[in-house]
């Protein structure tokens, strides 16, 4: 299936409420669990808020469209979180993302790290955050100065800051787990 005939396409299986673009193939996104839920819209609330104090064009988008630069003909990728600082528009995808935001289930940990590597390929990319759902640890990727990728990311511990030099962001990685039960279990 090309992006076109994935954007006009009307699946059958109404149950599935989002459907991501893979070499051609269809494949319907698993439901959140409430700590992936709770997660995605503290990190959204917490970079929208440093967004909007800093003014400018940026902004944090939910559950943002993306289209690998690599085959992008058949690839449409859903992250958790995008940020830009392209104007709004109407689009299925946002415009030049500078930072994406994937929350790491161990039930799609594979597919997730398949889409994170299909995200370098994207030119306007500077930052991927990778953060997991089941302890308080994150991951963070960040594009170097000749435009390369590092082989490994960097690990942030539960009592580290993330630093996000892409929208010039740094908070405890707690405070991202504010509101799951993460938060509240020892060690």
């Amino acid at each position: 299936m090309t992006l076109a005939e994935f954007f006009a396409w009307n699946p059958e299986d109404t149950s599935v409420r989002s459907w991501q673009l893979i070499d051609g193939e269809p494949v319907a996104m698993a439901p959140a669990t409430e700590t992936h839920g709770a997660l995605q819209m503290e990190i959204g609330r917490l970079l929208g808020n440093h967004l909007l104090a800093q003014g400018g064009p940026c902004r944090v988008i939910s559950e943002a469209g993306i289209v690998p630069r690599v085959r992008s003909d058949r690839n449409y990728r859903i992250p958790d979180l995008g940020v830009t600082c392209a104007p709004p528009s109407s689009h299925l995808m946002i415009e030049e993302p500078i930072l994406l935001v994937e929350i790491l289930s161990p039930r799609n940990e594979v597919e997730t790290w398949a889409n994170i590597w299909a995200y370098t390929t994207i030119p306007s990319l500077l930052e991927i955050l990778v953060v997991s759902s089941t302890k308080i640890e994150a991951e963070l990727l960040r594009r170097r100065s000749d435009g390369s990728w590092p082989e490994t990311p960097e690990q942030i511990a539960a009592d580290s800051d993330v630093m996000l030099e892409s929208v010039d962001f740094s908070a405890a990685l707690s405070a991202f787990y504010r509101t799951t039960v993460l938060r509240a279990m020892p060690g």
